[in-house]
């Protein structure tokens, strides 16, 4: 089976297919949510999980769980980058942020291997539905399309 050509952009990072985003999200254990609060945006380092197409993470009471509640569109992004040898991906989701109700909480936190870092009196499951999905490589420099 050969892989399909790499698709570029107009900056020469190679553009991921949705699956090889969600790919990409798996491999790593923290990203940034992007929410608003009081108006202005806020972006907030989270570690999460993915489970199928749906980013889970645990919080507290606070804005990122006031913002489930109210089920605002957000944004997710993840990325690792290797700077010695200038390559790396960024993948960005968007969807609405919903609270996990404690039933499925319960079968969650005995399935998914989701682990918070900081103490918390009351922690609360939050979900990210992804309804929007896309990622760019910045390749190695033998890969990537000359400038024309």
């Amino acid at each position: 089976m050969t892989t399909p050509p790499l698709q570029f952009d107009r900056s020469r990072l190679a553009i991921l297919s949705p699956a090889e985003c969600l790919r990409m999200l798996r491999s790593v254990p923290l990203g940034r949510l992007v929410y608003t609060y009081g108006g202005l945006p806020a972006v907030r380092l989270v570690n999460f999980v993915l489970d199928d197409d749906t980013i889970v993470l645990s919080t507290g009471q606070g804005d990122k769980f006031r913002a489930a509640e109210r089920g605002d569109i957000v944004a997710f992004e993840a990325d690792e980058v290797d700077r010695e040898r200038h390559v790396g991906w960024t993948v960005t989701a968007i969807g609405h942020l919903s609270v996990v109700t404690n039933d499925e909480a319960d079968e969650l936190r005995r399935t998914l291997p989701l682990h918070t870092w900081m103490p918390m009196d009351d922690p609360r499951l939050v979900r990210l539905g992804i309804e929007s999905v896309q990622g760019r490589r910045l390749v190695p420099w033998g890969q990537r399309p000359r400038v024309q």
